[in-house]
């Protein structure tokens, strides 16, 4: 689809897969970034260390939003023709990058779901985790016409063109819902492939009271109704956000 793409990386406190997880994101994509989320785990010493890499550095972490939003940012300003965001936390397969660009000929977002096939060696998700994300996509679908199977995959890629399209503000984990409302109501076009179910971090917090199933369910509609509220307001969105830089985001 494109001759230049950009394979970007959420970071913060992944010693233990990092440099791994990078060795192999850069056998399928020749230009990698790396947002350090303000990690204190010795990931960013790790970082330092390689010259293979692009990499921004938030002092503070700022959220997993905020880490895509920078990413989203770096690649309109570079001149990428895509963009591909893929988690570091080891649930995701590199070799399945190529795939995802591909893709993007007939797409503006590709976006990896976990439910839309079996492989083997799929791992059961924690249940409150899968109902909450059947319940979100369900609703999601109902209110924006969509037909997504997985709403909060991390394993995607966008034409940098469609972020253009989209003005993210949240910093967190519900940043992906403020992506579909938006991305629906630009009428995006939007593709799901299927990729394994691997999960491998059981204990992962969502920050706070959002532990809590209940709590963090009726964020994620507050999200929503607030995305939708917000887009009703505006009409271009790149007015809104703009391509300047992120306050404390420091290039490596």
């Amino acid at each position: 689809m494109t001759s230049k793409f950009l394979t970007a990386l959420p970071v913060y406190n992944e010693v233990r897969y990092v440099d791994d997880v990078l060795d192999e994101v850069l056998e399928f994509s020749p230009h990698v970034l790396v947002v350090d989320d303000g990690s204190t785990d010795g990931t960013s010493d790790l970082l330092a260390q390689r010259t293979d890499i692009q990499l921004l550095n938030h002092e503070q972490n700022r959220g997993y939003g905020a880490a895509l939003r920078s990413a989203f940012y770096f690649a309109q300003r570079r001149g990428y023709d895509a963009l591909v965001t893929i988690d570091c936390d080891g649930q995701h397969q590199p070799r399945r990058i190529p795939e995802f660009v591909a893709a993007l000929a007939d797409a503006d977002i590709v976006s990896g779901s976990r439910y839309l096939k079996q492989f083997a060696g799929d791992t059961p998700p924690p249940e409150q985790r899968r109902r909450i994300n059947r319940q979100i996509t369900r609703e999601l679908n109902e209110r924006l016409g969509l037909k997504l199977t997985d709403a909060f995959c991390g394993f995607k890629a966008y034409r940098t063109r469609a972020l253009e399209q989209l003005c993210i503000t949240q910093t967190g984990y519900a940043m992906p819902l403020e992506v579909w409302v938006q991305a629906a109501k630009a009428g995006l076009k939007i593709v799901e492939l299927p990729v394994p179910l691997i999960y491998l971090d059981l204990s992962r917090s969502f920050g706070g009271a959002l532990d809590d199933g209940e709590t963090r369910l009726a964020h994620y509609r507050e999200v929503i109704d607030r995305s939708l509220t917000n887009y009703s307001k505006r009409t271009v969105a790149s007015s809104a956000c703009g391509l300047g830089g992120e306050d404390g985001e420091h290039a490596g």
